[in-house]
């Protein structure tokens, strides 16, 4: 599957020609007080720069150019790009006219040689095909900027090999440290994280052996909860709705759970394998045909994830079940479609946005050569009772 790597959430005033310099973004800077060129010594600086051309013909500014413009030093127009809480907010704002007026980009690679530091924090989330992963971004990034940090995002596409182009990729930009929404890796892609000597958190699972800290929860246990729940709310034949792919470890663990609930409570499984390797709304209106088809007799069923749960919904309506009479239907997440402003779907809630500020938090305080504890975070998960089931 595709990769993807793109920087979120661009920082404001300053920090904007930094992250346009990421995104090799085509935008016109934020607009900014012009500086008037009230002198021949200035004018004939503006003509140098517009005339000035690199070898192979293309005009090159430099630190230096903005720093005569705003009248300041060169050193200053350093500080203000990397300490601007140093610098007064008068000299500051002239800077920032002055990098605007002459569309100036820093030098990304020389102030992280210089500094050590690239200032970045690479995600690596397993899809961008859904909502899945939005808050734990959201939450990761909101801890990240706070701290004066800017976000690197890709998606490995449920693919280990994948994953590890990915962070090949990523780690040759320098992160200074880096989160995953997998446990699961390639012993290179394994190698490679631990070569990069930055702080790495493994999130949404607890894995058995993790490359270094961990905020997550455990799947099995969640799966199994769930469908322990389904039985105490009256339920007998319940089944589950659980990926094909094999790369949807996740998944696949929470099915591990729903089995050993099965076996507890001495009742037959009714599984349902998805068709796609993607969970999507269409996917689940597909499983529930399946369910009423190969187990009629069902009266409940669990999906692995909320989407799907949303998509079984939605075609049980369509079929004319009634729900949760005939049928109860529970999801996984608790995502913004199973809240009470969307389906009110019965599901596992798993605070997303939790899991992402924590593990920012634990990445700064390694950064910063502190010690996180603790450096594995169980997170937990709690049953969320509402009207499908």
């Amino acid at each position: 599957m595709r990769k993807h790597v793109a920087p979120v959430n661009p920082a404001r005033g300053i920090f904007g020609a930094l992250v346009r310099s990421l995104e090799g973004s085509a935008r016109p800077p934020e607009p900014a007080k012009t500086i008037r060129v009230g002198s021949a010594a200035r004018a004939r600086l503006w003509s140098d720069m517009v005339n000035a051309k690199t070898p192979d013909g293309d005009r090159r500014l430099r630190m230096d150019d903005v720093a005569e413009l705003a009248g300041v030093s060169q050193m200053t127009v350093s500080r203000a790009l990397r300490t601007p809480e140093k610098v007064a907010p008068e000299t500051r704002a002239r800077i920032e006219a002055a990098m605007a007026q002459l569309d100036y980009v820093p030098d990304l690679v020389a102030g992280s040689l210089a500094a050590r530091r690239s200032g970045l924090i690479a995600a690596v989330v397993s899809t961008f095909e859904n909502a899945i992963f939005a808050p734990t971004i959201a939450g990761l990034t909101e801890a990240a900027e706070a701290a004066g940090f800017t976000i690197l995002l890709g998606s490995s596409g449920y693919s280990e090999t994948d994953e590890e182009r990915l962070l090949r990729a990523i780690l040759g930009r320098r992160p200074d440290g880096v989160m995953l929404t997998d446990a699961f890796h390639t012993p290179r892609a394994r190698r490679l994280l631990a070569a990069a000597g930055v702080p790495i958190v493994e999130t949404w699972d607890l894995p058995a052996e993790p490359v270094d800290m961990v905020v997550g929860f455990s799947n099995v246990d969640a799966g199994r909860a769930m469908a322990l729940a389904l039985h105490g709310f009256g339920y007998r034949r319940i089944a589950f709705v659980a990926p094909s792919s094999e790369r949807d470890r996740r998944g696949l663990k929470r099915l591990e759970g729903y089995r050993r609930a099965m076996d507890e409570l001495g009742a037959p499984r009714r599984e349902i394998r998805l068709h796609g390797p993607v969970a999507t709304l269409e996917e689940g209106a597909a499983a529930l045909a399946s369910l009423l088809d190969r187990h009629p007799g069902a009266d409940a069923v669990a999906c692995s994830v909320d989407t799907l749960a949303a998509g079984a919904l939605l075609e049980a309506r369509r079929r004319g079940v009634d729900v949760p009479g005939r049928l109860g239907i529970a999801g996984f997440g608790d995502f913004a479609l199973a809240q009470p402003a969307g389906l009110d779907m019965t599901t596992m809630r798993i605070a997303g946005r939790n899991i992402g500020a924590e593990a920012g938090a634990m990445l700064v305080k390694r950064i910063a050569g502190e010690t996180p504890d603790p450096a594995v975070f169980d997170i937990g998960y709690e049953v969320v009772r509402r009207s499908s089931a």
